[in-house]
């Protein structure tokens, strides 16, 4: 059986970069470049540049960048694998970022889903690379070589009150401020989540372990369980206020079909295994917190502001200051496991908040509704119907360069009232589109028949450092046979608006 993803990057000419990260999953890549902001369908011309095939893997991790080799562009990391615990040798990939070139491949004993972060722990200039998945996977790998550096170990601690819990998933892991005074920021990352629970039920299910680790040598710092004992798939946050020496932890609990909690605590707490003293600041019933929160300021006071939507479709605006609740609005009958991207969409200096549900429940998902808030009172300013379920999140940009950003996202176009359990459309056409709230316009930035999108994350920025934006995306291709991970072909397409 033929396996086959894409590896997609556009170029775009434009003034200057204002763009947003929202963290999410992902699934392949592409390389494509427009010289100019002005995208019309009629100016687009692509060529293709290099093209790869990887036979046998998949992936469901986002496109990270860093310059691996020196060369002054930005190399591509991406998490890989086969099916779920299944051994690949193919597990963790660094592309070239000029050629497609494979630079390294490192392997592993189960999917690696989750994306890169990146830290110079070697002291030779080239930033490390840290990244996790399932069984439960966590490495630091030499950015150069791709050497392991270290690997997460749990027959360290399996008889640990706390650390025995974390068994399980690694999803994405963040930086923090140096904790242990060797001169190197640490991370922070939570491990949780059995796949092999049954859905609505509490039944092997366990507590999710906050961690913070020592970048140099993987040990822990220090470790805590959720303060409701619940699972947790969401990424953390760690970020400062003004006039506060504190590091703040945002981290959310629950699941598809658990209840959950979002919770803001510091690392002090985290330090002392305090995470009992965490403040809950959101709560959901019948469903948690799996998408990361955002932080914007959308009360102009120079805080931090936290926004957050619960798998259920509840979206909740936090005061940063003094954390009472801003805003709410919640979509019925629908589902979310996609971050908010904040933006400048409407005509004023409040970011605005976009993200996709998606309607019905899971695996009977019968299409994505596209929704903008207002960040001021959490009102609905845009809403649409495009495409059919996916798990990626938005990128944010001002494509033309008229003071009020577009959403860029990965859509799927198929017979949505199929779901996923039923059996998959033998058509299916990934689309990246971006869309323009301003104008009220969608513009189409790329299409291919016969592939899927379903966990990737744009990645946009300047890979070569020419004033071009770069957009990195992924897709995979399609079966109608309901096999996700059918191996990869990359990409790379150079094109010009002429």
């Amino acid at each position: 059986m033929t396996r086959l993803v894409q590896l997609i990057f556009f170029k775009i000419k434009c003034t200057e970069i204002n763009f947003f990260f929202p963290a999410a999953s992902v699934a392949l890549i592409f390389t494509l470049s427009l010289s100019a902001c002005s995208l019309t369908p009629e100016k687009k011309q692509s060529v293709l540049i290099w093209n790869k095939n990887l036979p046998v893997i998949g992936s469901q991790s986002s496109p990270r960048t860093a310059d691996l080799n020196k060369d002054g562009t930005l190399d591509i990391v991406i998490g890989a694998g086969k099916n779920e615990f299944q051994q690949s040798d193919m597990a963790i990939l660094a592309f070239d970022g000029r050629s497609g070139e494979l630079l390294w491949k490192q392997k592993s004993i189960d999917q690696v889903f989750g994306s890169a972060t990146f830290c110079d722990i070697t002291d030779d200039g080239v930033k490390d690379i840290f990244i996790g998945g399932r069984s439960p996977q966590l490495k630091a790998l030499d950015g150069k070589t791709g050497a392991v550096l270290w690997d997460y170990n749990y027959e360290r601690y399996k008889n640990d009150p706390i650390m025995q819990y974390a068994r399980y998933n690694f999803n994405n892991s963040v930086l923090v401020p140096d904790q242990n005074n060797d001169g190197v920021a640490d991370l922070l990352t939570i491990n949780g989540g059995n796949a092999l629970a049954e859905p609505n039920t509490t039944k092997d299910r366990y507590p999710g372990v906050l961690m913070l680790l020592d970048s140099k040598t993987g040990n822990v710092i220090a470790a805590d369980t959720m303060p409701d004992g619940k699972e947790s798939y969401m990424t953390p946050l760690c970020f400062s206020q003004p006039g506060n020496n504190e590091l703040f932890i945002v981290f959310g609990t629950g699941g598809e079909t658990i209840d959950g909690h979002l919770y803001i605590s510091t690392i002090s707490q985290l330090l002392l295994k305090k995470l009992s003293q965490a403040k809950v600041i959101a709560i959901e019933k019948g469903h948690g917190f799996i998408a990361p929160a955002t932080l914007a300021d959308l009360t102009n006071d120079g805080y931090l502001d936290i926004i957050a939507i619960s798998h259920g479709s509840k979206a909740i605006a936090i005061d940063g200051k003094d954390s009472h609740i801003l805003w709410t609005k919640s979509f019925p009958g629908t589902e979310c496991s996609n971050s908010f991207a904040a933006g400048y969409f409407t005509n004023d200096n409040t970011p605005d908040l976009f993200t996709f549900i998606s309607k019905g429940e899971w695996p009977n998902s019968t299409g994505s509704i596209q929704i903008m808030l207002n960040g001021k009172d959490g009102s609905v300013e845009y809403l649409d119907s495009i495409g059919c379920t996916g798990f990626s999140s938005p990128v944010v940009y001002d494509l033309d360069n008229d003071g009020h950003d577009e959403a860029i996202i990965s859509v799927n176009d198929f017979d949505c009232s199929l779901g996923y359990a039923s059996k998959l459309p033998q058509l299916m056409e990934n689309k990246l589109i971006a869309i323009d709230f301003f104008n009220k316009s969608v513009q189409i930035l790329d299409q291919a028949k016969g592939f899927k999108n379903i966990f990737s994350t744009p990645w946009i920025g300047d890979i070569d450092n020419d004033g071009y934006l770069d957009i990195i995306y992924c897709q995979y291709y399609h079966h109608s046979d309901r096999r996700p991970i059918m191996g990869e072909q990359i990409l790379k397409l150079v094109g010009s608006l002429g």
